[in-house]
């Protein structure tokens, strides 16, 4: 929100710039009078022209979280639930992906292996039930996750 109220916001981001928003916030980053309808009606196109514009890797979440970079189809997630639409998932999500790029992942790894990640977690968090779920149920299955990818 506060990035969309710049002009020209996107010419001073540093390179390797990671943007998470959900489609309200790329509504607004997109400006122009671009409505969430719209950008839930496109996508992949917004995904990738977007990801181009801007210099970053651009993860769209929502139903089918896509993973925009210039010049490329963006990647799909299908893992996630529901229930992973409430306040804290994207910092959650922004978390694992820093994590991952603190260990020495490149951009396009730490993006792709954080999604995967978090949508899987929130899947686990879910077993007990979408109704009430909390970022910090994501965040207790993360380390359990990460262990079970290491045998």
């Amino acid at each position: 929100n506060a990035l969309a109220g710049v002009s020209e916001w996107w010419k001073a981001l540093p390179s390797g710039t990671i943007l998470t928003p959900h489609p309200g916030e790329m509504s607004r980053l997109v400006g122009d009078s671009v409505t969430t309808k719209h950008v839930q009606a496109n996508r992949e196109d917004l995904a990738r022209s977007h990801a181009a514009l801007w210099g970053a890797v651009v993860v769209l979440k929502g139903a089918c979280t896509l993973i925009g970079t210039a010049g490329a189809r963006p990647l799909v997630s299908t893992r996630g639930n529901p229930g992973m639409a409430t306040a804290g998932m994207g910092d959650v999500l922004s978390g694992v992906i820093g994590g991952l790029l603190a260990q020495g992942m490149s951009l396009a790894e730490a993006t792709l292996a954080g999604v995967c990640l978090h949508a899987c977690a929130g899947d686990r968090a879910a077993l007990a039930g979408e109704r009430g779920l909390l970022a910090r149920d994501v965040i207790a299955e993360l380390r359990p996750l990460l262990n079970l990818a290491t045998l």
